[in-house]
């Protein structure tokens, strides 16, 4: 009996301390995460706070909702949870919010101003009957039981190189720069792909990450290539909640690049996919240490290598306290610059008769991962929708920048949704306007 009572009395300690231990975690979350995206959401994107948080961030860290408390002040957010937890964010001009989980502090960056806005213009005409009705349909809400909040905020359409529709939720418009949650990470790929023609990186090559040089370490064998395919072999919980790794990575680390690359193997490179935002940070912080962790420089050369000879001059990725791009989740710019990165990439990386990209590039990012399951991914691309022979930059809550070549479409949808992504209306968006566009390939 005695020993009976030990051993329960020891099980049940345990679990007292494994879930003590969960609550801390999920609070420091819970409080980065309403710091961290409520601040990128009012200063980025000018957005309401209070609508910010009750619309999307509460719903966000259910059930901590009640104990969490979140002031806004002129250039900063503070969020509390349980009275005890502290986050704080901070906003910095051009550069975005930048969480300090453990109360670092960042210094200001001098940044030369934006170039100019490129403009362009109205639909120079009314969208078709069929194109009009899809966009409406995408901003419908599917109804009460549905479990699905769509909140679309943008849509986006380009045909033929030329915006033919759009539509913007009350709030947003075609200059308010938007949130991409993972489709940063086909921008981040992008400027990888810069820094590889300019000899800046190797894509073949063992990826250049301090932690992984220690003579024998299996992991000092990886490749900037099987970072960006997905198929790197570390390991990485990206299944989302309130105390996973990608959870904790975003919302309590003050270097995401660094916590990713700390993680080991749990399969040989090449061997097997998964999905990870560590691995879109570990590539980020290799990009940031090309630079020699000079933030300005690296915002400057992104600026001046791909966002400006593109048109897409809203464009900027938000930084964690290391001076690091968060390249997992990050990123902002207005729909219309997402349509233009669309359109860059349907182009095959050049703009207005400059090559922006190196040749090859798309061919390359969109070339399916042997590993992926269904050879849907490629690199730091969705190949989706796969039927479609379309490939697309997708996000968390409905963020999609949709590029389909055989119709010259690109579709952007952009939305602050809740619950069943199948449910957000991309998908059938897309599939509409690519039926009603298919037969209309008029232009060069």
């Amino acid at each position: 009996m005695r020993i009976a009572f030990g051993i329960a009395l020891l099980v049940g300690l345990a679990a007292l301390a494994v879930a003590g231990t969960w609550v801390w975690v999920a609070s420091d979350v819970g409080a980065g995460y309403a710091a961290k995206v409520t601040c990128s959401l009012v200063f980025n994107s000018g957005q309401d706070p209070g609508r910010v948080l009750e619309r999307y961030v509460l719903p966000e860290v259910a059930p901590l909702g009640a104990a969490l408390d979140v002031r806004v002040s002129d250039d900063a957010v503070e969020a509390r949870t349980l009275g005890l937890r502290r986050a704080r964010a901070v906003h910095r001009r051009g550069l975005g919010c930048t969480l300090l989980p453990g109360g670092e502090s960042v210094g200001a960056v001098k940044l030369p101003p934006r170039a100019p806005r490129v403009p362009w213009g109205d639909p120079v005409e009314p969208p078709p009957l069929a194109v009009e009705a899809a966009i409406e349909r995408a901003f419908q809400e599917p109804g009460p039981g549905s479990g699905v909040v769509r909140n679309t905020t943008a849509v986006v359409v380009l045909h033929d190189g030329r915006l033919v529709a759009e539509r913007y939720a009350p709030g947003y418009g075609p200059d308010v720069p938007m949130l991409s949650w993972s489709m940063a990470k086909s921008v981040l790929g992008t400027l990888v792909g810069v820094a590889v023609a300019e000899g800046r990186l190797a894509l073949h090559e063992p990826a250049p990450v301090p932690e992984w040089r220690t003579p024998g370490d299996p992991r000092g064998a990886i490749t900037l290539d099987q970072l960006l395919r997905m198929s790197s072999g570390l390991a990485f919980d990206e299944t989302y909640g309130p105390a996973n790794d990608v959870s904790r990575m975003l919302f309590t680390r003050p270097d995401t690049g660094a916590f990713a690359a700390g993680f080991p193997l749990e399969a040989p490179p090449d061997r097997r996919w998964s999905y990870s935002s560590g691995t879109s940070n570990i590539l980020a912080r290799i990009l940031r240490d090309s630079f020699g962790g000079d933030l300005g420089t690296m915002v400057r050369w992104s600026r001046e290598r791909l966002f400006a000879p593109a048109g897409m001059t809203s464009a900027f990725l938000e930084p964690d306290a290391s001076g690091s791009f968060i390249g997992s989740s990050f990123t902002f710019m207005t729909a219309r610059d997402w349509a233009r990165f669309g359109e860059l990439h349907r182009r095959d990386g050049v703009w207005e008769g400059r090559r922006v990209l190196p040749e090859g590039w798309v061919a390359y990012v969109t070339r399916p991962t042997p590993t992926a399951p269904e050879a849907r991914y490629g690199a730091h691309w969705w190949l989706w929708p796969r039927e479609l022979g379309a490939y697309a930059a997708r996000g968390h809550s409905g963020q999609y920048t949709v590029v389909v070549p055989s119709a010259r479409l690109v579709v952007v949808r952009l939305g602050l949704s809740l619950g069943d992504e199948l449910q957000h209306g991309a998908h059938e968006l897309v599939t509409e306007l690519v039926r009603h566009y298919a037969s209309h390939r008029e232009g060069p």
